[in-house]
């Protein structure tokens, strides 16, 4: 668990470093394809990559997924960070109509009963709002990182998607838990107040909880699953990278 509450600190060099090359990914990004997209997760690693982006790459266009079970916490940080920036993030939500139908079938929780009746709710407030999100785009922007799980430390910095069509950019693989934190105590970034009480990881209210001290950073995601399907599918599963088409 991380300890946020301390006053602002500087960088190291390893930490600049590593804050240096991801900056100059982003702006790689611009230039190789054009529009390039993040999509926001509103997790400790978005703020990174928010103030990154809006700070040092603003061509590049941000969007959160406004499922529609979000903790109220989430939309209040929300607001935070366009007060601060100034800026607006694009809010991306759910067909109505899809979402009303998955409820008549499976009953307004019926995801903690059935693994393939939780995928098609992930697949309607998240996979397919994504989908409408980067659309038209030449790249987009994930926050995912090494050490977050087996298969995300096997997901290069650049990868062509396929499943979208589009390149997928992870400027933050190499970074660590602390240094994620350590720079948003330096930069005094807002965050999500659920991190202080065991949140590592926040996605929907009904489907997030707190961690255990010792359990995996993503254990409290999707908890009463078994771990092989504890994703809601925008990371792919760890597989060979495809290649760019010529």
């Amino acid at each position: 668990m991380a300890q946020q509450k301390t006053g602002a600190q500087a960088l190291n060099a390893q930490l600049e470093d590593k804050v240096s090359r991801s900056v100059a990914l982003l702006q790689q990004a611009v230039r190789d394809h054009g529009t390039v997209t993040y999509s926001c997760s509103l997790g400790a690693e978005s703020m990174v990559l928010t103030d990154l982006i809006w700070t040092q790459a603003p061509a590049i266009d941000i969007f959160t997924l406004d499922t529609g079970r979000l903790h109220e916490q989430t939309y209040t940080l929300l607001e935070m960070l366009e007060r601060r920036y100034q800026r607006r993030m694009r809010l991306i939500h759910p067909q109505s109509q899809a979402v009303e139908a998955w409820v008549a079938a499976n009953g307004i929780n019926g995801f903690y009963y059935d693994v393939a009746a939780r995928k098609s709710c992930c697949h309607l407030r998240k996979i397919e709002p994504f989908a409408r999100a980067i659309k038209g785009f030449g790249a987009w922007v994930t926050g995912v990182r090494h050490e977050q799980s087996a298969d995300r430390a096997q997901i290069p910095a650049v990868e062509f998607d396929a499943a979208n069509g589009l390149h997928k950019v992870s400027p933050i693989l190499d970074w660590t838990h602390d240094d994620v934190w350590a720079y948003i105590r330096a930069k005094g970034l807002v965050y999500n107040p659920l991190h202080d009480q065991g949140f590592p990881s926040i996605g929907c209210s009904p489907c997030t909880r707190a961690i255990e001290p010792g359990e995996d950073n993503r254990a409290g995601r999707w908890w009463w699953e078994n771990t092989d399907s504890r994703e809601c599918g925008l990371q792919s599963r760890a597989r060979p990278a495809a290649k760019a088409p010529a």
